[in-house]
């Protein structure tokens, strides 16, 4: 897996060995972006959910990105994501939590532009995440919320204010897009 785009373009990221985890594809990746690229102001800031390998969020930083937040439950991850950002020359520009991502709700200080969040496709608590996530100080009134969910489920079209306002498939991955309504 590589980065696809930016000043980092092609630098290879690492995968943790025996894992179970899904890193977003480049295909994937790019529509992100593509969607993002007109959205988001010059010194971003993200945060990566649920981060696996850390494709997306270094991904976020290659292409414009300020800063990142990254955050695994998995510690083998959480080490993959630490190297990834050594190798890629980004550790400046990011921090690591090695925890849930609920815990992590209460941790983050910052309002973030962008929120990626990439659950497991069988989590079935993700509706309701979504919610203490939306309700949660980390999203602001501008706030974009990327979320890649399986398409064999269904996620509601809002969240209090916020509203879904882009949605594409890509095989068996939905990629929603949230932001505020007006």
């Amino acid at each position: 897996m590589r980065v696809i785009a930016g000043r980092v373009k092609g630098k290879t990221l690492r995968s943790p060995k025996r894992s179970t985890v899904r890193p977003t594809t480049g295909l994937v990746r790019g529509a992100i972006f593509s969607i993002l690229q007109p959205i988001v102001d010059e010194g971003w800031q993200a945060v990566d959910l649920y981060a696996g390998t850390g494709a997306l969020g270094i991904e976020a930083l290659s292409r414009g990105a300020r800063w990142v937040d990254f955050v695994e439950q998995n510690p083998r991850c959480c080490a993959t994501i630490r190297e990834n950002l050594e190798t890629t020359g980004l550790k400046s520009q990011a921090r690591v939590y090695c925890c849930s991502v609920k815990r992590a709700l209460s941790v983050l200080d910052r309002v973030y532009d962008v929120i990626f969040l990439d659950p497991p496709y069988s989590d079935s608590t993700t509706p309701g995440f979504l919610q203490l996530l939306f309700d949660s100080p980390i999203v602001g009134d501008n706030s974009t919320v990327v979320v890649q969910f399986t398409t064999r489920q269904a996620l509601p079209q809002e969240f209090g204010r916020f509203r879904l306002f882009k949605a594409r498939k890509y095989g068996d991955t939905n990629l929603l897009f949230y932001g505020q309504e007006g």
